[in-house]
């Protein structure tokens, strides 16, 4: 097994082995790019060093590190210790996948005490020599030996604070020789050994480091956020060190070759004169916008600019580009594809199609579909906005949206604030990768520090959180809680309003609304139609949410839920009248108020979808969901219904279940109580009469839930057609009508030849159907399923993304069932599940009809079902 590879000897096709990172360098090697040498040790590499838990790295792999370090000195001419011409290499980790500032980066390794002096004279900068030594004391001793960077930056403070300066990059060589040799000091009295003087010792401590870090709490729960496997592990790039800091002809940054926060067309980053590369990504100084290097080097502009475009036709896609420059001369130090915001990627795919770059259906597959969700979130007010009082306006606008919440500190309180429903701001001087779980459950994210491309803002845009950097006129005390900004001062819990767009943070709580007018945005949705197989339909019963999910694209309803219908006041009271009614009288009487409510209910669904269709399912819920649960409840609604508290008492009593999701609920209940779903299927096709036109007319889709069996469906559909015939012959009407059943249990699923057999059409309603799978109760899952997550046991969580594994085979067996009785059988997806692009994937290959979600989730299923057309073919 090949270990090591140079960059000359991979490609961009090898990131299962390289890594992102050093497949993509060994793919610039190749294009002929102004990359420093280097070498990349395999993700197997790192899987092999975990499975044997030595904590020591194998002779096979040693003598093959070794060799091509060797190699390394031949290419770049450099040596290890030389004094005259020092080779130093960067040791950096690289997944497959991007993830950002969750594995760590050791610069400047190969100095040591000895060394460092001769640097200083060949470069004829002692500062600039003492300087890179002091990083790498400081990243080593925080990255290999885990001692907190709070210890170092505490005597570089001391030592600034000595000498009243602000900055850095004010420190002289002096006071840098002193600075390191506190840092040796601090080496010896908490690890009891000295930093090491070796450089290959520092390589190997680096590269176990790295390794170990796979497994460190930031990258799993940064894997389990992103539903990135566990199984994969990292690479290692060791690649000859290039100086930002050489002189002030030098600098480092980070550029996106479209703006990626509205996908613009420009160079948008940031870059530091004088600087490592660590100093922008990581926020610790606040560096300049890319367009001014334009004024200061344009030779070194120009250069870039025309590299960094080629990269970006060459992968057909918005690059996310490190670069550093020595004394004049440009180095790149990575590519790869750039976290976007969803209206950037909107933008920046039709702008790639209308340059030819790319074709439609490759525009498409570059969308992350799930994160077309941001295009939704909401904006403030703008009369709201302008009552507003605004906090700070110096901030850089990260990420988009409009948020609002109480001020936190610390990623904990984040967490612990948002689990009690309250909604939150992280406020911190800067990010750092253990805050990644406050900043997922923070509603925005806002720091004094770093720039667009540090950590909080990259992060912050991959998860689609508000976010606002750079806010320096604010001045956070995170161990007093405490906010000061020109005028006022803030504390925990303070509510304040962040608006990602613009970059300004204002006190209190504004108004929000949803703006969704993106031309770039329809456009996409206009391909994505023509492009997606599959039907896309919404799970709908409010005027309200029909139109918005025909406002995105929705094509009809999958699924409405009736029993939804029964919660309104007079609707619930005459359910309620019906459950505890004492002889049939009264309860015919309680059906004759529901049929009129219901086919009003209907009448007012029919109104706004038309002729579009729309699968209705008859009640589902178990009968003592729509009873008072307190005494206090059971009191009012005896003294509404003019019945005794104890009568309703002994009802409840009568009704309860153990397991209520696997008991009197469903088609059983119709087996109980014929009638109620007679009275459903009347209102239903008596709304869709009246509301029918010559040139409209509406076929009723009836839906019978949790069926599970052949005979269980035809002994209600045969009582359901007599009643709707008899209606239908009494009031003249030609009309047509559908009754499908509802597929939720693995028997049904194993019997869906015997369904379709007497089944118009068919819907699968996936959330239960995975509940009855695994056994896991939806209700309760949440109390034990992120120990799952955490642990690795489960890659995701079934009930947002379907079972790939016997819920999926289920699924299989029942549509080959089904269609080899039924060739042309309408099969739909009617549980959340339908707005999840992974799963419609799956759908879209197992040959389902359409999907169905919630409005919400239509733009984002109608592409995911583009791109999983576009994938098969």
């Amino acid at each position: 097994m090949k270990r090591v590879y140079s960059f000359n000897e991979g490609n961009g096709e090898m990131s299962d082995l390289l890594g992102g990172k050093g497949s993509n360098l060994a793919q610039l090697t190749r294009l002929k790019m102004p990359v420093p040498s280097g070498l990349t040790i395999t993700t197997q590499a790192c899987l092999e060093y975990l499975d044997e838990g030595q904590g020591q790295l194998n002779e096979s792999l040693l003598e093959e590190l070794n060799q091509h370090l060797l190699e390394l000195e031949e290419r770049t001419g450099k040596k290890f210790n030389d004094p005259n011409n020092l080779l130093l290499v960067s040791v950096r980790s690289g997944a497959k996948f991007s993830m950002p500032g969750m594995m760590d980066t050791i610069l400047n390794i190969g100095l040591n005490d000895k060394n460092v002096e001769a640097l200083g004279k060949v470069t004829g900068d002692e500062r600039f020599a003492y300087d890179c030594y002091r990083r790498l004391i400081q990243m080593y001793g925080n990255v290999v030996y885990e001692i907190p960077m709070l210890y170092f930056d505490e005597i570089l403070n001391e030592v600034k604070e000595e000498n009243h300066y602000r900055f850095d990059y004010q420190l002289t060589a002096a006071d840098l020789k002193q600075i390191i040799t506190r840092y040796e000091q601090l080496f010896q009295n908490l690890l009891n050994h000295p930093f090491p003087q070796d450089v290959y010792e520092q390589i190997y401590g680096a590269v176990k480091a790295v390794f170990q870090s796979w497994n460190n709490d930031r990258a799993r729960t940064y894997r389990r956020l992103n539903h990135i496997p566990h199984n994969l592990g990292t690479a290692v790039n060791i690649q000859e060190m290039v100086f930002g800091n050489l002189n002030e002809a030098s600098g480092t940054g980070v550029l996106f070759t479209r703006n990626p926060a509205t996908g613009e067309d420009e160079l948008y980053g940031e870059y530091l004169l004088n600087a490592q590369g660590e100093d922008v990504v990581a926020g610790i100084r606040t560096p300049e916008p890319i367009a001014k290097l334009k004024e200061q080097h344009p030779a070194i502009y120009e250069e870039l600019y025309t590299k960094v475009k080629e990269l970006e036709r060459y992968y057909r896609d918005m690059q996310d580009i490190e670069f550093t420059v020595e004394d004049g001369r440009l180095y790149l130090l990575q590519t790869r594809k750039g976290k976007r915001t969803a209206k950037a990627a909107c933008r920046i795919a039709v702008e790639m199609v209308e340059a030819g770059i790319v074709s439609k259906d490759q525009a498409l597959l570059t969308l992350d579909a799930n994160a077309i969700s941001q295009l939704l979130h909401p904006s403030f007010n703008p009369a709201a906005l302008a009552e507003a009082r605004i906090i700070s306006d110096q901030g850089l606008p990260a990420s988009p949206g409009a948020a609002s919440g109480a001020v936190v500190f610390t990623s904990e309180q984040a967490v612990e604030w948002a689990q009690q429903g309250k909604r939150v701001i992280l406020v911190r001087h800067e990010t750092s990768p253990e805050d990644i779980e406050g900043m997922n459950m923070a509603e925005a994210i806002v720091t004094c520090h770093g720039g667009m491309t540090s950590h909080a803002a990259v992060v912050a845009r991959g998860m689609g959180k508000c976010c606002v950097t750079g806010c320096e006129s604010l001045s956070v005390n995170e161990t007093s809680e405490v906010i000061d900004y020109p005028g006022g001062q803030l504390k925990l819990g303070d509510m304040i309003s962040v608006n990602g767009d613009t970059g300004e943070i204002y006190l209190g709580e504004i108004e929000r609304s949803i703006n969704n007018e993106n031309h770039y945005f329809d456009q996409i949705l206009e391909w994505a139609q023509s492009a997606a197989g599959l039907k896309i339909c919404m799970n709908a019963e409010t005027k309200l949410d029909i139109e918005q999910g025909l406002k995105f694209g929705a094509e009809g309803i999958g699924l409405v839920r009736t029993e939804h219908m029964f919660f309104p006041p007079a609707a619930l009271k005459s359910i309620r009248q019906f459950i505890l009614a004492s002889s049939s009288d009264e309860r015919q009487a309680a059906l004759d108020q529901i049929v009129q409510i219901q086919q009003a209910d209907f009448e007012s669904i029919y109104s706004v979808i038309k002729d579009r269709g729309a699968v209705i399912r008859l009640l589902d819920l178990p009968l003592h969901e729509f009873l008072p649960k307190t005494e206090q409840e059971i009191a009012k609604v005896a003294n509404e219904l003019s019945v005794a508290p104890e009568e309703i008492g002994s009802r409840i009593k009568n009704l309860a279940e153990q397991n209520p999701m696997l008991g009197h609920r469903g088609c059983r209940l119709a087996m109980t109580y014929p009638e109620i779903y007679l009275m459903q299927a009347e209102a239903i096709i008596r709304a869709a009469a009246r509301m029918s036109q010559p040139d409209c007319q509406i076929v009723p889709e009836i839906m019978i839930p949790l069926v599970c069996s052949q005979e269980e469906i035809t002994y209600l559909k045969k009582r359901m057609e007599a009643h709707l015939e008899s209606i239908i012959e009494q009031e003249g009407w030609e009309m047509t009508y559908h009754i499908g059943s509802m597929i939720e249990t693995p028997r049904a699923c194993l019997i869906a030849d015997q369904i379709a057999e007497v089944s118009d059409f068919i819907s699968y309603g996936t959330n239960d159907l995975t509940q009855m799978t695994y056994g896991f109760s939806r209700d309760d899952v949440a109390k034990f399923l992120h120990h799952y997550l955490d642990q690795g046991v489960l890659e995701v969580d079934p009930f947002q993304q379907v079972d790939t594994v016997a819920v999926a085979e289920l699924l299989q067996i029942s549509v080959e069932r089904a269609r080899k009785v039924k060739p042309t059988i309408k099969l739909g997806i009617c549980g959340e599940h339908g707005g999840n692009p992974a799963s419609i994937q799956l759908f879209k290959q197992l040959g389902f009809t359409y999907v169905s979600c919630s409005p919400f989730r239509i733009p984002i299923a109608i592409i995911a079902a583009a791109q999983a057309e576009i994938a098969q073919h």
